[in-house]
């Protein structure tokens, strides 16, 4: 039977019953007694213990610790939180010839975020490309190509503003936030490892900064064949580069059986556009279902794994607020082929 906290009024009241029972004839229930008082101080002690107690039991199961149990709790089990990471990229500079950029010029986006160069640049036919880094790490500092950027500090012979280059700033990613670590802590004490099983290669992956899921489909490509397909969902796109996918894979190779052959490929995007008629319909109950929609595909959705389209219509009718609905496409389940993962793409609302 599970154990209910007394609130604080019970243990004032239990408090003067005490007192009464071991002094005959008092009321301890006077608020302006010394017996009243004592009862009233001594449950407010007792309060506190309880709710320390309670705390205390929240942090010795990993699914309720908090950030520094929670992080204890990951080192017995070999795990580290993922540190945050800044973003890197080329900028476009331009000015008169011969001018030089000195290194660790720091140029600022007009949201504030500032970048430093990480290499000095001369000018040179009117333009020069240069290597920037985020000065703070985060998933913030990403920006796309084309972003205007302008020197904190003139620098002579350079033109204020500066443009990111073709490719972005990229690679720029927040710390791993309390639920995602607990994911992975969870995760590897219900599949410990096993000498080279599906869960090990989707907990190696998971491993590498930047990865937030993954899969593994053994001899997929043939007997002792396993592929690895993973997502970054804290990026622009979910789906990786080539660089990313590299990383993974020495990851995985300097771990995995030396008897697999071990690929690692990113997943390709099938989106799904879809029309659905919603009543009532609102402003605020289309972004309800949208969001449900984008919540269940995060959830859900695997390379290769079908989208139930009873899931679909379960998942429009849990939207706030809504009252009825239809899903008028897709008529039927969404089957991606291999390698295919299912996201959201534009919503026709009729």
């Amino acid at each position: 039977m599970g154990f209910s906290r007394p609130t604080l009024a019970e243990l004032i009241d239990r408090a003067a019953a005490d007192i009464e029972v071991e002094l005959p004839g008092t009321d301890a229930r006077l608020r302006r007694s010394n017996l009243g008082a004592l009862a009233r101080v001594h449950a407010a002690a007792v309060h506190g213990l309880y709710g320390y107690l309670q705390w205390v039991s929240q942090q010795v199961l990993v699914d309720q610790a908090e950030a520094e149990w929670l992080v204890r709790w990951a080192g017995l089990w070999g795990i580290t939180r993922k540190a945050a990471a800044a973003a890197t990229g080329n900028v476009t500079l331009s000015g008169e010839s011969g001018a030089d950029v000195p290194i660790y010029s720091v140029l600022q986006r007009a949201d504030g975020a500032q970048f430093r160069t990480q290499a000095a640049a001369t000018i040179s036919g009117g333009a020069a490309t240069v290597l920037v880094r985020a000065l703070e790490a985060g998933l913030a500092g990403n920006a796309a190509s084309a972003t205007k950027l302008s020197f904190v500090e003139p620098v002579a012979g350079v033109a204020t503003s500066a443009t990111v280059a073709s490719g972005g700033l990229i690679g720029g990613r927040d710390e791993e936030s309390d639920d995602e670590l607990r994911s992975r802590v969870i995760a590897r004490m219900q599949a410990p490892p096993a000498g080279g099983a599906a869960a090990d290669y989707v907990s190696w992956a998971r491993s590498v900064a930047g990865v937030t899921r993954a899969w593994c489909y053994p001899q997929e490509d043939g007997p002792g064949t396993v592929v690895v397909r993973f997502v970054r969902d804290g990026d622009a796109s979910i789906i990786p580069d080539s660089g990313q996918v590299a990383e993974v894979q020495t990851y995985i190779n300097a771990r995995r059986p030396v008897t697999a052959t071990v690929t690692v490929e990113a997943p390709t995007l099938l989106e799904l556009d879809m029309e659905i008629a919603v009543f009532p319909d609102t402003s605020a109950v289309r972004s309800a279902v949208e969001a449900e929609l984008l919540d269940m595909l995060q959830r859900e959705a695997t390379p290769g794994g079908r989208i139930y389209i009873s899931r679909l219509r379960e998942t429009v009718s849990s939207g706030a607020g809504e009252s009825h609905s239809d899903i008028l496409d897709p008529v039927a389940d969404v089957v991606p082929s291999a390698g295919q993962i299912v996201t959201l793409g534009t919503i026709t609302w009729s």
